[in-house]
């Protein structure tokens, strides 16, 4: 799975790279047809508020989920806990139930 992490008016730094990295590479222990992941970090000064979103492409399906937080790391883990939901119930949908 390849992980694309961009900054809207913002810097990357590596250990944030590196936390999206690790909150996003669960999700392959779900399902395995991940092709490739773009997650998106932004930070409102004016409202104090920061966003997180990302586009998972997998086979058969294009997940989107958005988040927002106090804080980066809350906003990533809640990214990452919507996206899990999301990957869990098309991987269920893919699966015969007979």
């Amino acid at each position: 799975m390849q992980i694309t992490v961009s900054g809207q008016q913002m810097e990357i730094t590596d250990p944030l790279r590196n936390y999206v990295t690790d909150k996003l590479g669960r999700i392959q222990k779900h399902f395995d047809h991940v092709t490739n992941t773009t997650v998106v970090l932004h930070h409102e000064k004016k409202k104090n508020r920061h966003h997180a979103e990302a586009t998972i492409n997998a086979k058969g399906a294009q997940l989107h989920a958005n988040s927002e937080g106090a804080d980066m790391y809350a906003a990533i883990d809640a990214l990452a806990d919507k996206l899990d939901r999301q990957v869990l119930k098309h991987k269920e949908k893919l699966a015969s139930h007979r």
